[in-house]
């Protein structure tokens, strides 16, 4: 039976605070807790397997067999030791478990440097090395005055200028400040030639000890995992845990070679490769390789990093002061006292979906159930993938886990690459092993196979040079992955581009060159618009119009070969409806371009006239306002069925504007009739008293009278207006018509 035992790393890992004898301590450490495993020899645990991924992460397992109570040992890098914490999975298939996991650790640089008493970071500078030794006897050496020695007081910096004049600049020096046995302050400069040394041993020791911290810091770049495997007889054992690993990257040779006498292509040799590093700890021998285009969601999280958290500091109370008091206890009824005593653990539950019922995930979860129970462990949250060792049916991929049947690959020859989908990822499984030591590289093949390919010349409007390309057919097995490719020419090169992943059946235009001897132009054609459709409902007018656009391609070949010749015509992607006009057919119709081919002899050229026909669709708001009257008139002699409907409605607009202008006359008046009234209404004032001030009064009461007639008038104008404009409003709201061109036979 598979035993599935996983640790909870706080409870088992033994970490070492320095890191100067690691190895030694995790040994003890080791060897101590599993009673009889002293003196049993430490087995390495090779790589088998490997799946890398796009997103930079790495699945690994490792495998072999171990007899009785045996350590194992897995070497990788610090870089790696937070994803394997995070994922580590053991697998004993013997009825085994593990008595510990051990690794040699250290506490963090700055946590080790507080245990000192210098006070300096792990990155010091010049002046924070003499502040930690204020106060401190040390001996001066190389200054004017000869050697002396006193205690340390000060460091500091002051400006000076250099030079005269416009040369004159200025510079930062430093003087340490010394009191000697006898009293005496001394101030010297701190020069390069200038030795400060320390007379307090302990002092000292400090410093070397600093020194040692920042060294180790920087060499302690290995980890050595432990691993106590608990058991009788020999039985296989399983470790796997993901990591972080350099992208694997594809490439692509597209190969053609010219038959004698023909200048004809039919199929292409495309061979694919992979480039994949190993940047881990541990070689890689004949392990199984998976390569699977597909970025699972991963992140880290700094498990190996020793955590402090800040305690709050709370003051010591001094004001008040208590006497020890006790309490009685609650009552508790001795019957079920007993029982909770004496009752077994509660059995776990069983978890049974329909999503797992039945599979090899729904006895994995059983089996570390049963671990827990019966061995009291804790289980990780973290099962990592592909912990089962073999694909199963829902259950298998190239990492050991998804969805998906393994399908044999005609691509290199019958076995050697098997290709597995689940979810959106596809991978490339290698049947043969496969061995790339640590800190090696190396190119694997993935794909060899003749595929359906065409020289085409490729000419979009994005890019007005013609450009030489590939029309690729992928009819593999496999899916062609994002990369680069470059492409050979009886036996020379000719270009190289990217490609998008091209899977199982799809077609794709691979682009490599310039093509010098093709000019493509395109000129505009007359275009055409007429209403189509008028409809009309509570103040909105929706025109559809039917319009006609067209381009004309012009294609000159001057080179000695015949081209055929892919012209990209962009599609409308606003408005739905629009299609190609007459006979003509699109050798490919993309997302956003009809691509038309076009067959250009050699030191000929050649025409095509594209166009569309599509709909175009305008809405207006009609207003209670006379705004549109010259739109609505517009409507009603393009669609003489509209004036029904639209000439009560133009009717009220035309009295409504008439209404408006009568306001606007009237307002007219009354400013008139307020500047004449003004201007008496002074002159009667100036002329208070005398003769001619009569008769300015009664031109002034004559002005008073016009000017209440005139606001009377705009008042009563106002009503008309808001009468006409409700009157608007209703014949608006209750419009109602709809009109389609009918198609002419």
């Amino acid at each position: 039976m598979r035993q599935v035992c996983a640790f909870v790393c706080l409870g088992v890992f033994v970490c070492p605070v320095f890191a100067e004898s690691p190895a030694p301590l995790a040994s003890a450490v080791a060897s101590a807790a599993v009673p009889g495993a002293a003196g049993a020899s430490i087995k390495d645990l090779p790589v088998r397997k490997v799946v890398l991924y796009k997103n930079g992460v790495g699945y690994f397992e490792h495998a072999g067999s171990v007899t009785g109570s045996q350590r194992v040992a897995i070497d990788f890098t610090s870089s790696q030791l937070n994803d394997v914490l995070q994922s580590l999975t053991v697998l004993d298939e013997g009825g085994g478990r593990i008595g510990g996991v051990n690794y040699n650790s250290t506490t963090p640089l700055a946590e080790q440097l507080k245990t000192l008493s210098l006070g300096m970071t792990d990155d010091p500078t010049s002046t924070e090395l003499f502040q930690a030794l204020r106060g401190q006897r040390v001996e001066v050496t190389g200054g004017p005055g000869g050697a002396m020695t006193g205690r340390l007081m000060s460091i500091e910096s002051r400006t000076e200028k250099t030079g005269a004049g416009d040369d004159a600049a200025t510079v930062d020096k430093f003087y340490l400040t010394l009191v000697a046995a006898t009293g005496a302050v001394r101030v010297i400069e701190l020069t390069p030639s200038l030795s400060v040394r320390p007379l307090d041993a302990s002092l000292q020791g400090q410093l070397d000890r600093y020194l040692e911290l920042l060294s180790s810091a920087h060499a302690n770049g290995l980890r050595h995992l432990t691993l106590n495997a608990l058991g009788q007889g020999q039985r296989e054992l399983r470790v796997s845990y993901i990591s972080e690993v350099p992208v694997w990257k594809s490439t692509y040779r597209i190969v053609f070679p010219q038959a004698a006498g023909s200048k004809e292509y039919e199929n292409a040799i495309v061979q694919g490769w992979a480039v994949v590093d190993n940047t881990v700890g541990s070689d890689w021998d004949n392990v199984q390789l998976s390569l699977v285009a597909g970025a699972p969601q991963s992140f880290i999280q700094p498990l190996s990093q020793p955590l402090y958290t800040r305690r709050p500091e709370i003051p010591i109370a001094t004001a008040a002061e208590t006497t020890p008091q006790t309490h009685e206890a609650a009552e508790m009824d001795r019957i079920e006292l007993a029982a909770k005593l004496t009752a077994p653990p509660p059995a776990a539950i069983p978890r049974k979906t329909d999503r797992f019922a039945g599979s090899g995930l729904e006895t994995l979860m059983n089996q570390q159930q049963i671990a827990t129970n019966n061995q009291n462990f804790s289980a990780l949250a973290t099962l990592g993938v592909g912990v089962s060792s073999g694909p199963a049916e829902g259950a298998g991929s190239g990492g050991g886990m998804g969805t998906g049947v393994y399908r044999p690959s005609d691509a290199i020859s019958e076995g050697d690459v098997s290709t597995n989908a689940f979810d959106d990822f596809f991978d490339y499984s290698l049947a043969a092993p496969v061995t790339i030591h640590k800190n090696e590289s190396a190119m694997v093949p993935i794909l060899q196979q003749e595929l359906p390919a065409e020289h085409v010349t490729l000419w979009s409007p994005n890019n007005r040079l013609p450009l030489r390309a590939v029309w690729l057919q992928n009819k593999s097995k496999l899916t062609l992955d994002s990369g680069s490719f470059s492409i050979f020419e009886s036996g020379e090169f000719a270009g190289e581009g990217l490609l998008d992943p091209i899977h199982p059946g799809e077609k794709r235009l691979l682009s490599y060159a310039i093509d010098q001897a093709m000019k493509v132009h395109a000129n505009q054609l007359d275009g055409s618009r007429r209403v189509h459709r008028l409809a009309i409902r509570k103040g909105s007018i929706v025109e559809t119009f039917m319009n006609v656009q067209g381009m004309a391609y012009t294609a000159t070949n001057s080179g000695d070969e015949d081209r055929a010749v892919l012209i990209e015509h962009p599609r409308h992607t606003g408005v739905e409806g629009w299609t190609l006009d007459g006979d003509l057919k699109a050798a490919e119709t993309t997302p956003t371009a009809y691509r038309l081919r076009l067959s250009v002899k050699s030191h000929t050229t050649e025409k095509v006239e594209v166009r569309e026909h599509g709909p175009e669709v305008m809405e207006v708001t009609l207003e209670p306002n006379p705004d549109r009257h010259d739109f609505l008139l517009m409507l009603v002699k393009q669609i003489p069925e509209a004036g029904a409907q639209l000439d009560p409605v133009l009717n009220a607009q035309t009295t409504l504007s008439e209404i408006i202008l009568k306001i606007a006359d009237a307002q007219k008046d009354e400013k008139t009739a307020e500047s004449d009234e003004a201007r008496y209404r002074e002159n009667v004032t100036a002329l208070k008293g005398s003769e001619g001030a009569k008769r300015f009064v009664d031109e002034l009461n004559h002005a008073e009278d016009q000017l209440q007639g005139t606001r009377k008038q705009i008042a009563d104008l106002e009503k008309q207006r808001d009468a006409a404009t409700d009157k608007l409003d209703q014949l608006i709201a209750s419009l109602s018509f709809d009109w389609v061109e009918v198609e002419k036979k």
